[in-house]
């Protein structure tokens, strides 16, 4: 199997949406990762820092779910990262309430030596140093690195943010993020831009709208599926990274043409995701329901014209 090596947060959550709200439970970026590789062919590691805090039974399910944690550091007294978050009635806008970055703080993340020649790296949201860090470990070049970065590191740490961008292969950010880090409000334009510096892959992600890839001129887009219930976004986005991922670390082709197919895979799962609170419902999900909607993605997306001469 392909090695797909995960960096990004093992947290607690609490949210709030208009349809109830939760008390602490799982969450992170790399949590969601992990669980969406779970649904392809990859020898997935996670790379992140827990406090003594966080059960054992969420550290079991991700070994249940074919996530190899010897990389998850648990600090001896610590806290575990905290954030707590309140989505408006539209889902598409929240506030974050509470945010406890404790034994992330310090955090210095350590790569498995079984882990250090991965196929595809997936660094998920976390400071730019600590991403870099990561690649800094690699003892081969990663035939794929894919980023994901938000506003939040641009308004803080552009510089550094800025330097591993110039190391990646693809970035993936949602449009508000893409304009920011541009300065260009035509997302072909913003893409243009962030192409120059250094991804050769653009992925730009519109929530309820879907994703747009951009390679140079070449540019496809997503649907998201229409959905009769949306319970919770949180970590719809870190769904879509980690299907992405896994598919193309599965396939082992990195090219314009599969990476369609990548950004289908990762929009399929992610529209599970949102179905319940956290992670509930991608602990739940089997792969005849994510075939079936697959085919549901495919009826939604797919059609013949034909053109008069």
């Amino acid at each position: 199997m392909n090695k797909l090596l995960i960096v990004g947060t093992v947290a607690f959550d609490a949210i709030e949406t208009p349809f109830g709200k939760t008390d602490k439970i799982l969450g992170g970026a790399a949590t969601y990762i992990g669980l969406a590789s779970n649904f392809f062919n990859v020898d997935a590691a996670i790379v992140s820092v827990v406090g003594e805090d966080f059960p054992q039974e969420y550290l079991d399910l991700l070994t249940n779910n074919g996530v190899n944690i010897d990389g998850i550091e648990v600090v001896k007294g610590g806290k575990t990262f905290f954030w707590s978050g309140k989505y408006h009635n539209d889902l598409n806008s929240r506030d974050t309430l509470v945010t406890e970055l404790n034994v992330l703080a310090d955090f210095n993340p350590v790569v498995p030596q079984d882990y250090k020649n991965s196929d595809v790296v997936l660094l998920g949201n976390l400071h730019p140093l600590v991403q870099s860090g990561v690649l800094d470990q690699m003892t081969e070049k990663p035939k794929l690195i894919v980023l994901d970065t938000m506003n939040f590191w641009m308004d803080c740490a552009l510089p550094e943010l800025l330097d591993v961008i110039k190391r990646v292969d693809v970035i993936t950010i949602n449009d508000e993020e893409a304009r920011q880090l541009s300065g260009e409000y035509s997302l072909v334009k913003a893409a243009q831009k962030i192409h120059t510096m250094g991804p050769k892959y653009v992925v730009i992600k519109k929530g309820e709208h879907g994703a747009l890839l951009f390679q140079d001129k070449e540019i496809f887009f997503a649907p998201a599926l229409p959905l009769e219930e949306v319970f919770d976004p949180t970590g719809a986005g870190d769904t879509f990274a980690g299907g992405f991922a896994g598919y193309i670390a599965q396939s082992e082709n990195i090219s314009f043409d599969n990476m369609k197919n990548g950004i289908i895979y990762g929009s399929n799962l992610a529209s599970f995701c949102v179905e319940k609170f956290g992670t509930e419902r991608m602990q739940k999900l089997d792969k005849e329901e994510v075939n079936a909607r697959l085919k549901q993605f495919k009826a939604l997306t797919q059609f013949e014209i034909e053109l008069e001469e």
